[in-house]
């Protein structure tokens, strides 16, 4: 296995790991720990921490090494906002769309067909980086939110008819989670 792979290797397995939840927020990311657990060198959790870090996944601070970032309320809420100021331009820049296709019920999955739809790359990149960096809050939302699916499949009919509602819908399933942030990073602390 040459070293790219390995690099590779190591960047997703932490990648799925910090989405997923394996990490408490705060929580200090020994490279040396890390590179016993994913049976690798240190230099290619390394390298992965540092892209982590660059997609802010991870944080690093002089002296204190990599970790995984602390959420806040107001933290929360800015991802969100962000969110759905990204899909609503993404809508608004949108192309053609293949009436045929079909739309995966899942949010990371429908919002980047949405952003896909742009004629603006940047659309795509911005809703990928943003789906790992809610990835846990998401995680916790069937918790605390109703009618979670009814809302999901609303945004996907409403994106696969090419309806204009479309923005409404994302500009109101973002205002939901914005409104309850506070509540999502308490349970996010507490689930940790």
């Amino acid at each position: 296995m040459n070293a790219g792979s390995i690099t590779e290797r190591v960047y997703d397995a932490l990648k799925r790991r910090l989405t997923g939840g394996s990490y408490r927020p705060g929580e200090r990311l020994d490279p040396t720990t890390l590179a016993e657990t994913l049976i690798s060198s240190v230099t290619p959790v390394r390298d992965a921490l540092h892209r982590l870090t660059g997609e802010r996944l991870v944080e690093t601070h002089p002296g204190t090494g990599f970790s995984v970032p602390h959420v806040t309320d107001a933290d929360l809420r800015d991802l969100y906002e962000w969110s759905g100021q990204i899909l609503t331009l993404a809508v608004r820049h949108s192309g053609p769309r293949d009436p045929t296709a079909q739309t995966d019920i899942t949010t990371p999955r429908l919002f980047e067909r949405i952003a896909a739809q742009s004629r603006n790359v940047e659309h795509a990149a911005a809703i990928s980086t943003l789906n790992a960096r809610l990835a846990l809050a998401r995680s916790v939302e069937p918790g605390l939110l109703d009618d979670l699916t009814e809302e999901l499949h609303a945004m996907a009919r409403a994106f696969a008819a090419d309806d204009k509602d479309l923005s409404q819908l994302i500009v109101r399933y973002h205002r939901r989670r914005i409104r309850a942030a506070a509540e999502i990073v308490r349970s996010l602390y507490r689930n940790a």
